[in-house]
């Protein structure tokens, strides 16, 4: 077991290889090696997605334990991820296999399960178009797919007995390591989130999913919408947080991937200091697009001139961003639950909107259309909120559908690439929360988030 995982490593890690290399020649122990191997895992694990890796042809995988199409990778019940594989069921999750008549070698038979199960697949960073093959000849099924840390892909697809469903979305995948070698600072705990790991990981979720395939291709033609905020904006890995960043995903088509930078706790100066804002704008490319929403956490720094740096930050990165040929869009923070009845937020989105004006770069005011939505919600206000700032599902979603209105109002470009069931949303007027619903990921931690 040790030479497969040294030569997995090895291209990764020239030092590494050196030094083994160094080892032979002398002769050297098989305690020795170990030990440069259990390094080697170290390294591994902290290097998460090689920006230098080379991308992997489509890989097409069915679902099941009958017969396998030509050309497609069989999954079955018990293959369990393995890194030096590099695809499995994953997270403990155990799905069952059914297996049905018919001639379509993928979808006659399926993966399914009571409870959420996962699929994972080791990719290095770029942009991923994912193919999705949902049903069952006999029974009818119940599906929604959530991608890395509970980023919100398809809401509902839902299948009759017979029937068969196709579903496409596109997924970013990326490392924390630059393009000159550098390397973003993450925080404590934050190396362990999936959307920094090795892998892409597929959540199937509802009362009954049906998966029968399921293809991955490379693509170099979507379009990229970074995003960078704080924790309102971020990927938040565990229930019951979450944030507007990981369910706009669900609203575009599969020809827009949204790569979400943000992270719990980050002022503008912050993920300036370690290094956010650069890889976006490393990977940045023409026609790509970021998201700015900053203000929470601005608001604490102490000094007369943190809002003037502020000021000077955000336009600072609005012409950066430009430079590269993208388009900046700069979203106005959401108020926290008092907003509705008293500002809280300071100066900062009245900033915000002076730099959207005078850089005549799009705006999304959020802040203002929050205070709509708060008011909508009325004596349901509470059932949007996990705390005063974060927001539970509901919430979150509720202010996805905000910016989407956002996106229709100032960014027609990118507005086209809506998915064709998005209503047009007014935020003073809310889905109901008794009839909405979306099932829970199972990674529960009730700590509050970073910030507030």
């Amino acid at each position: 077991m040790l030479l497969p995982k040294l030569a997995h490593a090895l291209p990764r890690v020239q030092p590494i290889r050196i030094a083994l290399v160094a080892f032979a020649m002398v002769g050297c122990s098989f305690m020795a090696l170990r030990e440069v191997s259990a390094q080697l895992a170290k390294i591994e694990h902290q290097l998460g997605r090689s920006t230098t890796s080379t991308s992997p042809e489509a890989m097409r995988f069915d679902f099941g334990s009958g017969p396998v199409k030509p050309g497609w990778i069989q999954v079955q019940p018990d293959l369990i991820y393995d890194a030096e594989i590099g695809y499995g069921i994953d997270l403990g999750t155990k799905p069952t296999a059914e297996t049905r008549e018919g001639k379509d070698a993928v979808q006659r038979d399926r993966l399914t399960s009571k409870t959420p199960f996962y699929f994972s697949v080791r990719l290095p960073e770029g942009n991923y178009r994912v193919r999705v093959i949902f049903g069952d000849s006999q029974s009818a099924s119940s599906n929604t797919v959530k991608v890395e840390a509970r980023r919100l892909m398809l809401e509902h697809v839902a299948t009759s007995p017979g029937e068969f469903a196709v579903h496409e979305f596109t997924v970013n995948l990326r490392s924390a390591q630059l393009p000159n070698g550098d390397w973003v600072r993450l925080k404590r705990g934050e190396a362990d989130k999936f959307h920094w790991d090795d892998k892409l990981t597929i959540e199937f979720n509802r009362s009954r999913p049906s998966v029968c395939g399921l293809e991955i291709l490379p693509t170099s033609k979507a379009t990229t919408l970074f995003l960078l905020g704080d924790s309102t904006v971020t990927d938040q890995a565990n229930e019951p947080w979450n944030s507007w960043g990981q369910m706009v995903t669900r609203f575009f088509d599969a020809d827009v991937a949204v790569a979400n930078y943000a992270e719990s706790g980050e002022s503008l100066r912050s993920s300036l200091g370690e290094l956010r804002v650069e890889k976006v704008l490393s990977s940045l490319r023409p026609n790509d697009y970021v998201f700015v929403q900053f203000g929470h956490n601005d608001q604490k720094i102490q000094g007369d001139d943190a809002l003037p740096k502020y000021k000077t930050n955000l336009a600072k990165l609005v012409d950066k961003v430009r430079e590269r040929g993208a388009t900046p869009v700069l979203v106005t923070s959401m108020e926290r639950k008092g907003g509705q009845k008293k500002a809280t937020l300071g100066l900062y989105p009245q900033t915000v909107r002076e730099v959207a004006a005078e850089k005549k770069v799009a705006l999304i005011d959020l802040n203002q259309m929050s205070v709509q939505l708060y008011k909508g919600l009325g004596g349901d206000l509470n059932k949007a909120f996990q705390d005063g700032t974060h927001h539970n599902a509901y919430g979150s979603y509720q202010l996805a559908q905000c910016v989407v209105h956002g996106i229709q109002q100032s960014v027609p470009e990118l507005a086209s690439h809506l998915r064709s069931d998005f209503p047009s949303f007014d935020p003073g007027e809310p889905d109901p929360v008794d009839s909405w619903n979306l099932p829970p990921s199972p990674h529960v931690d009730l700590t509050p988030p970073e910030g507030s």
